[in-house]
């Protein structure tokens, strides 16, 4: 088993172990650190190969971890003959292991926690993740991560959560929002807010490898399969992105060869099924656009007419100013860049959009489509301002700069 499958497996087991031992001795926090000191152990111990019984080894050595934690305490003595060290013993009252992992997402997920403590908790709770992975992929110091942690796990705790499902009235509220959370870290990992990297392929993969997850088991959800096919659908195209050096490749400039027809292959599969079944949701419309993108051998074959009328769904059950922007684009491809520019205006004023880059760098490209290119090497000097992230920015740059 190579060093990558021994790390996958880690990652697959983390949740089920957690959720074990919070199901068995409450304490999220407690059990949580509990199951990171194993999951490290793990990651240096299985070296040369997994146990014969890997969940169990975590079970066995995370369950001793929290046991040295109680043993200072006067009450640990009480705790520790409540409980069964036997890690393969049944779990008292609640849900089969298997079902850990949605209740765990559910609790990270939970709606007392800011986004970016749902972000962190989930990568590091269920992702399996370290701290400081997690602080390396935010760009953020260890220290500074350690403490979102540690905070989201006191709130949790002040909440009174209990470890189990939420009421069937919140769950599909709150698979929402697992859903919202784990489609910012595809995001982050597919283009880095910030930074020397465009993408994080680590945390995308990451993201979709928990989707996954999620599909399985909520199965019958329509847009938890809408969401893993557009993550397989987007992220194939990944090694098309960039050129030497990192340099960012527009979609439209991209060598499609390079895109992963296995992921598109099983992003389609997964789309079609969706579409068949399930109703139209906000995901499953943006992952038939990128299947739309993905079947198009080479750029000029894009059906930008059924692009356009997709965002125009879109738009009507998702308003937001970046579905506007992603529709003004195709509004150009469509009727003409001085379509496009004329629904930008539409967004000039908006206040979601003020500390943003993006729209700027959309009018710039529809600046210089419309043979502007004095104004658009204008905006594209405006958008380069306003990106934190260097490959965009000296794509912008470069833009400018061939515009004179």
């Amino acid at each position: 088993m190579s060093r990558n499958d021994v790390e996958d497996l880690i990652r697959e087991l983390a949740p089920q172990v957690l959720g074990v031992l919070v199901r068995r001795h409450g304490q999220f926090d407690a059990c949580e650190d509990a199951v990171q000191e194993a999951l490290l152990d793990a990651s240096t111990q299985w070296r040369a190969g997994p146990p014969e019984n890997p969940r169990g080894w975590l079970l066995t050595v995370a369950t001793r971890r929290l046991t040295d934690a109680w043993r200072s305490d006067s009450a640990r003595r009480r705790r520790e003959q409540a409980f069964a060290l036997d890690p393969e013993a049944p779990a008292p009252d609640g849900p089969p292991a298997e079902d850990d992992s949605l209740t765990l997402l559910f609790l990270c997920c939970h709606p007392e926690l800011s986004v970016p403590s749902q972000l962190a908790l989930t990568l590091r709770a269920v992702g399996g993740l370290s701290t400081a992975q997690i602080a390396s992929a935010f760009l953020v110091p260890e220290a500074t991560m350690a403490q979102r942690i540690s905070r989201a796990k006191a709130r949790i705790k002040a909440t009174g959560s209990a470890f189990g499902p939420p009421p069937a009235r919140e769950r599909d509220e709150r698979l929402r929002v697992v859903l919202h959370v784990l489609y910012l870290i595809f995001n982050e990992g597919y283009t880095a807010s910030s930074g020397e990297q465009l993408q994080r392929v680590e945390l995308a993969a990451e993201a979709i490898r928990l989707a996954r997850l999620v599909h399985r088991l909520a199965p019958a959800d329509s847009e938890t399969g809408a969401l893993l096919a557009l993550m397989l659908l987007t992220h194939a195209r990944r090694a098309a992105r960039t050129g030497p050096g990192g340099a960012l490749i527009p979609l439209n400039e991209q060598d499609r060869t390079r895109w992963d027809q296995a992921a598109i292959t099983e992003g389609l599969t997964l789309l079609r099924h969706t579409l068949s079944t399930g109703a139209l949701g906000p995901y499953l419309v943006q992952a038939a656009i990128a299947g739309t993108h993905a079947e198009a051998a080479r750029p000029e074959d894009t059906d930008w007419p059924q692009i356009l009328v997709l965002y125009g769904i879109l738009e009507r059950i998702a308003p937001n100013p970046v579905v506007t922007l992603n529709r003004a684009i195709a509004l150009a491809m469509v009727n003409g860049a001085k379509a496009g520019l004329d629904l930008l205006d539409e967004l000039a004023d908006d206040d979601r959009l003020r500390a943003s880059h993006r729209l700027d760098a959309v009018r710039a490209h529809l600046l210089e489509l419309d043979d502007q290119p004095g104004a658009a090497a204008e905006a594209y000097h405006r958008a380069a301002r306003r990106t934190a992230s260097q490959p965009e920015q000296r794509y912008l740059l470069a833009k400018a700069a061939k515009l004179g």
